[in-house]
C-alpha cells in the first residue's frame, strides 16, 4: 500500500513539473507573438494610408506632409551594424583564441572580470566615451588622412563605438566555445604532427565553428538594436549614407528621439510602431541567417 501511494505520489510529481516547464515554454513562445501582433496592430493607420513598398523603398521622409520613407534609417542601421560586427569580429575570435590556447591561465583569470566589467558598463557612458574621443579622432586626425572634412558625426564613429560595446558579448561566449573543444582532438592532432596553429585552425576553429556563427549572430543582432551610444556619435541626419565618413539615423534612434513628443499625431506614432515592427523582423532575419549558417557549418 505504501508503495502505491508512492508511486502515485511521484506520478502527481512528474505531472506537476512538466506542467510548469510547459507553460513556461509556452511563455516563450508567446510573448514574441504578442509583441508582434501590438506592433501591427498600431501600425495599420499607416498602412491603410500608405503602400508599404512605397514607405519601405523611400528616402522622402517628411511626416509632417505625410510622408514616411524608412529607407534612410534601414540602410544606416545596416551599415553600423555591418561595420561593427567586421571591425569586432576579427578581434573576439583572435582574442579568445590567445586567451585559451596561448596566454598563462593567471591571464585568462585575470581577463574574466575584465570582460564581465566591460559588458556590464552602461550603454550611455559608451556614448559619452565617442563623442569625446572617437568623434574628435574622425574630425581631426581620420578624416583628414583620407581628404575627408567631416564633422566626426558618422556612421564610422557610430561603428566604433558599437563594436567596444558588443566585443565583451562575443568575446565571452567565444571563450567558453573554446574551451569546450575536447583536449583529445588537439593531442591527436599534435601526435600526427600538426603544429600548434595548424591544430587550431584545423580542429579548434572547425569543431567550434557552429558555435562561432552562432556568437556573431547574435553580436549583429545586439549591436542592430543598440539605441542611446549610437545616437550620440551617429549624426542623426536623415538620408541615405553613401560612405563611412557621413552621418546616418539608425532605426532605433528615430524610436527614441521622436516617440514621446510625437504620441499626438496618429500617422507619425503608427510610423514609429512601424519602425520597431521593422527592426524587429530585421532582427528575425538575422537570427534565421545565422541558424542557417550555423546548420551548414555543422554539416561539414
Amino acid at each position: 500500500m505504501k508503495h502505491i501511494r508512492l508511486t502515485r505520489y511521484r506520478k502527481w510529481r512528474n505531472v506537476f513539473h512538466q506542467s510548469w516547464m510547459v507553460i513556461a515554454l509556452s511563455a516563450m513562445l508567446f510573448i514574441p507573438l504578442v509583441l508582434v501582433a501590438g506592433l501591427i496592430m498600431k501600425s495599420m493607420l499607416l498602412l491603410e494610408n500608405h503602400h508599404l513598398f512605397e514607405l519601405l523603398f523611400s528616402s522622402d521622409w517628411r511626416p509632417l506632409s505625410s510622408h514616411f520613407g524608412f529607407l534612410p534609417f534601414i540602410v544606416s542601421s545596416l551599415w553600423i551594424t555591418i561595420l561593427s560586427l567586421l571591425i569586432s569580429a576579427l578581434v573576439c575570435l583572435l582574442t579568445a583564441i590567445h586567451l585559451t590556447q596561448y596566454a598563462k591561465r593567471w591571464v585568462l583569470r585575470i581577463m574574466h572580470p575584465v570582460i564581465d566589467i566591460l559588458a556590464g558598463i552602461p550603454s550611455v557612458i559608451f556614448g559619452v566615451w565617442g563623442v569625446l574621443v572617437i568623434v574628435p579622432f574622425i574630425s581631426h586626425q581620420l578624416g583628414p588622412l583620407f581628404g575627408k572634412s567631416v564633422s566626426g558625426y558618422s556612421i564610422l564613429a557610430g561603428a566604433f563605438v558599437l563594436s567596444i560595446m558588443i566585443i565583451p558579448f562575443m568575446l565571452n561566449m567565444l571563450i567558453e566555445l573554446i574551451k569546450a573543444v575536447p583536449n583529445e582532438l588537439q593531442e591527436a592532432s599534435l601526435s600526427l604532427g600538426a603544429s600548434k596553429w595548424q591544430t587550431i585552425k584545423f580542429v579548434v576553429v572547425r569543431k567550434a565553428l557552429p558555435g562561432i556563427v552562432s556568437s556573431f549572430g547574435l553580436g549583429m543582432s545586439r549591436a542592430f538594436g543598440e539605441t542611446i551610444a549610437v545616437l550620440m556619435v551617429v549624426g542623426n541626419v536623415t538620408r541615405i549614407p553613401t560612405g563611412v565618413f557621413q552621418p546616418g539615423y539608425p532605426l532605433p534612434a528615430l524610436i527614441a528621439n521622436n516617440y514621446g513628443e510625437m504620441l499626438s499625431i496618429p500617422l507619425y506614432d503608427s510610423a514609429l510602431m512601424l519602425a520597431a515592427l521593422i527592426l524587429f523582423l530585421v532582427l528575425l532575419m538575422f537570427n534565421v541567417l545565422s541558424r542557417f549558417l550555423i546548420l551548414k557549418a555543422e554539416t561539414h
